[in-house]
């Protein structure tokens, strides 16, 4: 087939998946002023590509790296080595890599509780936590908080244009302040996610206050969208999740915690027991999951940053409030898209649903989610149940009704499920086709 018989058979296909010629011509246009940032990103990626396969060279990955242990997992290889490969990648001392953590949450519940103590204080420096940690450290009431266990906690909001309040964060550091948690990205808020090179001021800038403070950086959604980690600019751990950028869509499950050797070491004792540390753990069946999808993470990560950009592009044209800017610089894989209204929110995620290839036919509702204060929303026809890095979208309902998006373990089927959410929105008449041909 020539060009144009190549392009008339992909309307024609869209058009059998139930997207108008006016949504994918609007699409096509806004992605050609795009392809000289993809290419960027492609860049990106490659040098990411390469990094990883460096740390697997140096760290002499094996087939027998791959087979797993069972029982308490004594000498398992596999496990051993792929920590080591995370230390690599994240240029730290150490590393903590296990089936065991069973999500991001989790992993900074446990970073948390196992290097603060009674007595010390845990100051956020970059206003509210993602809402999960609300109960983890005790803003919310629950079991087992580190308010429950005599660990106070303080917070310095962002300015209003989302810099940091020096002066606010230099009077909040005290002789109790033991750690500052560093969320990267913007959880369910409309602030600018951080980048690596603010996230390293901010850690020098805290470290002249207080040398010993342990910074660290909830690094979920951000790795490999940039060419370096915040453990490269100071962070003492790096703490994120499996089922997000560095599982590539395959890990089951698991998440991670890299930096000083001591962090780590803390976290290992309280992820199973004091004198057993990282001696135990069986890796099971996960192994080869984990591995090679730490080694495809770079290019899944760069199907997201492209699905993010054009989504931000394509609702920013209509007048929609995006987070980040359609132009911006991305520092993670997550778009925010302010709809002002249930519906808008709603009609969006009907629309990721839509387009997945697992429960196309299921229509998400909002929900009493555990760890949240209202309902949540959530669509993700994912192969691993709540991976974010596939394609997905959620977000509470209360105002702004702002929808989070992230994922795509292809960016082919991150730009159908866009197209499919724009779709969904004209269909049920919050946004009017005729506002799309203007456009055209």
């Amino acid at each position: 087939m020539n060009k144009e018989q190549t392009r008339d058979g992909m309307r024609a296909m869209y058009a059998s998946m139930g997207i108008s010629k006016t949504i994918y011509e609007y699409g096509e246009r806004t992605l050609d002023a795009l392809r000289g940032r993809f290419a960027q990103i492609d860049e990106r990626a490659e040098y990411n590509q390469l990094k990883v396969i460096r740390a697997m060279q140096e760290c002499h990955v094996s087939e027998a790296c791959l087979l797993g242990t069972t029982g308490y997992g004594y000498n398992d290889l596999g496990r051993e080595t792929l920590e080591a490969v995370y230390a690599a990648v994240f240029q730290t001392e150490d590393a903590l890599v296990r089936p065991q953590i069973t999500c991001g949450t989790h992993a900074l519940a446990l970073a948390l509780m196992s290097n603060l103590r009674p007595g010390d204080e845990l100051l956020s420096p970059v206003g509210k936590p993602y809402d999960t940690l609300e109960e983890v450290i005790g803003i919310r009431e629950s079991k087992g908080s580190l308010k429950e266990y005599g660990i106070s906690y303080r917070q310095v909001d962002l300015k209003e244009d989302g810099s940091f309040d020096w002066e606010g964060i230099r009077a909040a550091v005290g002789p109790r302040t033991k750690l500052a948690t560093i969320q990267r990205s913007k959880g369910y808020q409309t602030r600018p996610t951080l980048s690596v090179a603010q996230i390293g001021e901010l850690i020098a800038f805290l470290k002249r206050l207080k040398p010993d403070i342990i910074c660290m950086v909830d690094n979920c959604y951000g790795e490999f969208t940039e060419t370096t980690e915040p453990t490269q600019v100071g962070a003492d751990m790096c703490v994120g999740s499996l089922i997000k950028n560095p599982g590539g869509g395959l890990a089951p499950i698991g998440g991670y915690i890299a930096g000083k050797k001591e962090c780590v070491e803390n976290a290992a004792y309280r992820l199973t027991s004091p004198g057993l540390g990282k001696e135990v753990g069986a890796s099971l069946t996960a192994l080869p999951s984990f591995y090679q999808g730490l080694f495809l993470s770079p290019t899944v990560t760069a199907g997201a940053l492209k699905g993010a950009i054009f989504a931000a592009n394509l609702y920013e044209k209509l007048g929609f409030h995006v987070v980040p800017e359609g132009s911006a610089e991305r520092h993670d894989i997550i778009q925010a898209v302010e709809f002002g209204t249930p519906e808008g929110l709603i009609a969006f995620c009907e629309g990721i649903q839509y387009a997945a290839p697992v429960d196309s036919f299921v229509t998400p509702e909002p929900w009493d989610m555990p760890g949240y204060d209202s309902q949540v929303i959530m669509a993700a026809g994912a192969f691993v149940s709540g991976s974010s890095i596939e394609l997905s979208a959620d977000g509470p309902l209360k105002p702004p009704y702002a929808v989070y998006f992230q994922g795509g373990l292809t960016w082919q089927h991150a730009k159908f499920g866009i197209l499919k959410s724009l779709q969904r929105c004209v269909d049920k008449g919050v946004i009017e086709e005729e506002r799309l041909k203007s456009l055209l």
